[in-house]
């Protein structure tokens, strides 16, 4: 039996979380507060839960997660990554930004897939998660092509912690674009980990491992208590510097 929440209580210990069943959940309802958010994402807890659900609280193990130094760049995407870049440098059809329709990168990824449905992303979650963003904590990379915006993903930072939540496309390889600026930002500014929470086929074809839980509190715990990234802005060329 998990414990229920209420608004001023705190997290149990993710030591609790179930082995069985549903492995790695671990408490259930409290609400999405941007101090709720930052509680639960400072002790290696993350909020999944489908439209209908009560909020559920998870702490997986192993937890899946992405070292900056591992990101596996495929020749495919290398190709468009360059493409990317040099459009930047001329005629700007194609450009990365952060930051700068972060609302919308939340929406596009709770939009219906075509191999299946929206995602998990509720209204609750899209208020929670703009909060956060307005007081810095969570951030977007944004790939725009003839001013529309094409492919994004959105994540929360703490320190030199980054947690990736979820990414889009509406053109091939966007949303890998999206992610690959951003690990290249991150790698820059000393993050070493991007926390992926949950372990699947498309992760790990990205450079993503599991990893135990217990390891991966110890890089939190460290990563979090550095300075905060302030300067979020993509650096082009990315191919180059890798």
């Amino acid at each position: 039996m998990i414990p229920w929440l209420g608004t001023h209580t705190p997290f149990p210990d993710v030591s609790e979380a179930l082995t069985t069943e549903a492995p790695g959940l671990l408490a259930a309802g409290a609400d999405l507060s941007p101090e709720r958010l930052l509680m639960a994402y400072r002790n290696g807890i993350f909020p999944w839960f489908s439209e209908g659900q009560p909020i559920l609280w998870w702490s997986t193990d192993p937890r899946m997660v992405l070292m900056t130094a591992d990101f596996k760049v495929s020749d495919s995407l290398k190709k468009t990554l360059k493409k990317v870049e040099k459009s930047g440098r001329t005629d700007g059809r194609w450009q990365v930004r952060f930051d700068s329709a972060f609302e919308q990168v939340m929406r596009a990824c709770a939009a219906p897939r075509r191999d299946g449905p929206g995602t998990w992303i509720s209204e609750d979650i899209v208020k929670g998660y703009t909060g956060l963003h307005a007081l810095g904590f969570a951030h977007s990379s944004e790939v725009w092509l003839d001013g529309e915006l094409v492919g994004g993903a959105y994540g929360v930072s703490i320190g030199q912690m980054f947690y990736g939540e979820s990414m889009f496309a509406r053109v091939t390889d966007a949303s890998k674009v999206a992610l690959a600026y951003l690990v290249h930002f991150l790698r820059l500014q000393g993050v070493q980990m991007i926390d992926c929470q949950q372990e699947t086929g498309h992760l790990a074809s990205l450079g993503a491992a599991p990893i135990p839980r217990a390891a991966f509190l110890a890089h939190l715990r460290q990563a979090i208590a550095k300075p905060r990234i302030r300067n979020w802005q993509p650096v082009p060329p990315f191919v180059a510097a890798s």
